[in-house]
């Protein structure tokens, strides 16, 4: 095999291995829709997250926000790419048609089935309700005595408060564990909508 050729195929060899590196920005975002991170990933980046942040915090309030905002850039960021993915564009305009959005769509997204309820406020009109009987980033989450009272839910709470800011619904979100019978890390995100979405809703009406 003369020299020449040597040199040809370790080109030809250099380049097919350049080829195949494809930077992540370059990946077709539909290709990769379909594929799940494992639970144990999940639980494992979710845990050295809340680690990371309970060293920097003073107290469960300071940590609850800490997480929430967390929360919030993922949010931001998810909104983007679910919108690309599944909604082609379309802008929801109705209250009920974005968190059926979220508690179908995101959650599937997110956790791989739908949320177990949205419910409307039988007292406030401005308030609704996303439960979620068996939350994945509580589940595999031991919280030490000092810490009985943490919501791990507040990571949550923000990723639904950046969807409806994103889709132009701001409102105020928090989360709070309801245990019922036979789910005892029962999670309920409350949606407290701005009153200019519910002066807007009535004009659309």
């Amino acid at each position: 095999m003369s020299q020449n050729t040597r040199l040809s195929m370790t080109s030809s060899l250099h380049d097919t291995r350049y080829a195949r590196r494809t930077s992540v920005v370059e990946r077709n975002l539909n290709k990769t829709r379909s594929a799940e991170v494992g639970l144990s990933a999940f639980a494992f980046l979710f845990s050295e997250m809340l680690q990371y942040t309970q060293k920097r915090v003073q107290g469960i309030q300071d940590l609850e926000r800490k997480l929430n905002d967390f929360g919030y850039r993922v949010g931001t960021r998810f909104l983007e790419l679910i919108t690309w993915r599944e909604k082609n564009n379309r802008r929801e305009i109705s209250v009920l048609d974005i968190l059926y959005f979220i508690h179908t769509t995101v959650w599937k997204a997110l956790f791989g089935k739908q949320a177990d309820s949205l419910e409307k406020s039988t007292e406030n009109n401005d308030e609704y309700m996303i439960s979620d009987n068996e939350p994945i980033i509580s589940k595999f989450i031991s919280v030490p005595k000092d810490l009985a009272s943490l919501n791990c839910g507040a990571f949550l709470a923000g990723i639904v408060e950046a969807i409806l800011d994103g889709s132009q619904f701001p409102a105020r979100v928090t989360s709070h564990t309801l245990p019922i019978e036979g789910y005892p890390l029962r999670t309920t995100i409350l949606i407290k909508l701005d009153a200019e979405v519910l002066l807007r809703e009535e004009q659309i009406k």
